[in-house]
């Protein structure tokens, strides 16, 4: 297997024209390629500037998930550090995890900062949807939002060997013409996202999410919901 490093965008471009299979820290895909076979050409973005990016409000593909600290909002940063062991987070990438991965931890919080993923295709560089990218039609190199007001994250235990554990996340965000709130869950393999105006209260605005997508959760996922939600808007007295 032959592998590049690119260190610009064209060079990387030139990389996927020859059939390079993009790759991260490769700790999803080494034990497929024992067993199936290696590529003839492999292409990490390591060496990419654009793919390095860590900040506020931007992240990088590239950027191994042990490097997440306090350049990112908590949200992300907590969930990159309940990503399996010390190890795999030194070596599993935040574009591994968006879009390589079915498990997609770092998928909710990303949701509900209503991040935008730049990707590479054939005509080069644009930006799209995170459901685009995850379907895996281009190369993510970068996620980039807007930091919000306040954020909340959790992730419940999970049984050896059962499905992914429960994962819900919600942001506050001061955009016009008003407060908008986002919840995403991940309910076994499946993640459900909503976008919804701030209520009067949060009673209000979870009035709204149980009757979208969300009103179908199981009740530990709701309860979950209802107390981030709650603690993000405050809890009405009396209620």
């Amino acid at each position: 297997m032959l592998l590049r490093l690119p260190t610009s965008v064209s060079e990387a471009q030139e990389c996927l024209a020859e059939g390079a299979v993009p790759i991260g820290g490769a700790t999803l895909v080494w034990a497929a390629w024992q067993r199936d076979g290696f590529p003839a050409r492999a292409m990490s973005l390591r060496e990419l500037p654009e793919a390095n990016v860590i900040g506020r409000e931007a992240l990088g593909a590239a950027v191994v998930l042990a490097r997440l600290d306090d350049r990112v909002p908590d949200v992300l940063r907590r969930a990159a550090a309940s990503v399996g062991t010390g190890t795999v987070r030194r070596t599993a990438t935040v574009g591994g995890n968006l879009v390589g991965s079915t498990l997609r931890c770092l998928l909710p919080p990303a949701l509900v900062l209503d991040a935008r993923a730049r990707v590479l295709g054939p005509d080069g560089v644009r930006e799209t949807g995170l459901a685009d990218a995850a379907a895996g039609r281009a190369v993510l190199l970068s996620v980039h939002w807007r930091e919000p007001v306040a954020a909340a994250y959790r992730k419940f235990p999970g049984a050896d060997g059962g499905p992914p554990p429960l994962v819900v996340a919600s942001a506050l965000h001061d955009v016009e013409p008003g407060p908008r709130l986002r919840v995403a869950v991940r309910t076994g393999y499946d993640v459900l996202s909503e976008d919804v105006d701030r209520g009067a209260d949060a009673e209000d605005t979870l009035g709204v999410l149980r009757e979208r997508s969300l009103g179908g959760l199981p009740p530990v996922a709701w309860e979950a919901v209802r107390e981030q939600v709650s603690g993000l808007l405050g809890r009405p007295e009396g209620r």
